[in-house]
């Protein structure tokens, strides 16, 4: 199980380190070990408490900041630093970076800012051979090959067998904007939409975030698609960016089911995610479109992220078989749901998610086994290597 990044803060002003503290205490992906008014004692509360992460305000004294920043540097090289300050002196920044600081957030600090900053050195630090494993959040996209195959029945479901998980905590957006359904899915009336936290006035931060979600019964975190049909355009990739950079730092997943018509919005959504599933059937119009998506997404350099989910696999006698769905595609299945009609027409009448309505079914089962994939916990199914035929010889033949 990951854990918070831990945090020592040295700050010479009261006001500033006060609302420092405040605002983590709102980022449930970071611990405040320990805080400090004085650069001269902080090295000391460092070399005791051991933090993953120290943050240095620049703005008591520039110089002795940096002179703390090289020695923490070179005493305790396993803590990542980050440097703040309210002065844009180029000069200053530069120093402080050469002294060994590894970020610097601009003083007063946005949360969106000092998540970013702490996103990053806690996947650097995470990446390092030995370093122990930290909190990271995952952000995937669900996105379908067509209409109908039930993209975003795996978004709701894949949703609440995840924050079934111990110690998990999972948000769900609807980024289809004019006809998500998630919250039909889950038989919710949330009060609040994404409009909530796109409207220009808006200052995002992790309050407002966590308000405008609604949570679930089975622990997910709804934030559903506008109401009116106007609203739409008010959403737009920039708001999106910060949305996701806040909740990162508040769940261990983030689950955006996607629209079909891949829009600029939904590519943004795939940009900023670190996996992509893209759903689709055993059938000619479906894998004839994952062959379409595959190549504009490796033209945006985001094939690397994609995981194709077959679902409803053994609907009937007349799908393609799974063997010549590998070879048309040329990459690997990484997931199968099975086909279970009746099951799925309960769920879609009540409202409920697999979880609740049938939590001992295959395809329930189906569902956990995927969970444990993406959260790494179940081993990687062995890839058909041996492919020869390539997606235009399928275009060709059929």
């Amino acid at each position: 199980m990951s854990t918070p990044l831990r945090l020592a803060i040295v700050d010479p002003d009261d006001s500033t380190r006060e609302s420092l503290k405040n605002t983590l205490m709102h980022l449930e992906s970071v611990w405040l070990e320990a805080d400090c008014s004085r650069y001269e004692f902080f090295l000391d509360v460092v070399e005791q408490s051991h933090p993953d992460i120290g943050l240095i305000s620049l703005d008591g004294n520039a110089d002795r900041a940096v002179e703390l920043v090289e020695m923490l540097n070179s005493r305790v090289p396993s803590c990542g630093l980050i440097v703040t300050s309210r002065s844009s002196d180029g000069q200053l920044i530069l120093r402080a970076l050469r002294a060994g600081a590894k970020e610097f957030v601009s003083a007063p600090i946005s949360p969106t800012d000092l998540v970013s900053a702490l996103d990053r050195i806690g996947r650097s630090q995470a990446s390092t051979p030995g370093a122990p494993k930290k909190r990271t959040s995952q952000v995937i996209s669900v996105c379908g090959a067509s209409g109908g195959v039930g993209s975003t029945s795996i978004a709701v479901n894949l949703s609440t067998v995840l924050a079934a998980q111990e110690e998990q905590s999972v948000a769900l957006l609807d980024l289809d904007l004019a006809l998500g359904d998630t919250d039909v899915f889950l038989d919710m009336i949330p009060e609040h939409t994404i409009i909530d936290l796109v409207q220009g006035a808006t200052q995002l931060d992790l309050t407002l975030i966590k308000k405008s979600m609604a949570k679930h019964q089975s622990g997910v975190y709804l934030l559903p698609r506008p109401i009116h049909l106007d609203e739409i355009p008010m959403v737009d990739t920039s708001r999106l960016g910060q949305i996701l950079t806040l909740m990162r730092a508040s769940y261990s997943y983030v689950l955006m089911d996607l629209s079909k018509s891949y829009t600029a919005l939904d590519l943004e959504a795939m940009h900023l995610s670190d996996q992509i599933l893209l759903v689709t059937q055993l059938d000619l119009p479906s894998l004839r479109n994952v062959v379409r998506i595959l190549t504009s997404l490796r033209d945006l350099k985001l094939e690397s992220k994609v995981r194709i989910i077959v679902n409803r696999v053994g609907l009937d006698s007349g799908q393609i078989s799974l063997k010549r769905a590998k070879e048309t595609l040329g990459q690997e299945i990484f997931w199968q749901i099975p086909n279970d009609y009746g099951v799925m027409v309960q769920v879609r009448n009540n409202g409920v998610p697999l979880l609740q309505q049938a939590p001992k079914s295959a395809i329930t089962t189906s569902f956990r086994g995927l969970a444990d994939r993406l959260s790494g916990k179940a081993a990687e199914a062995p890839a058909d290597r041996n492919a020869k035929k390539t997606w235009l010889s399928f275009l060709s033949k059929n």
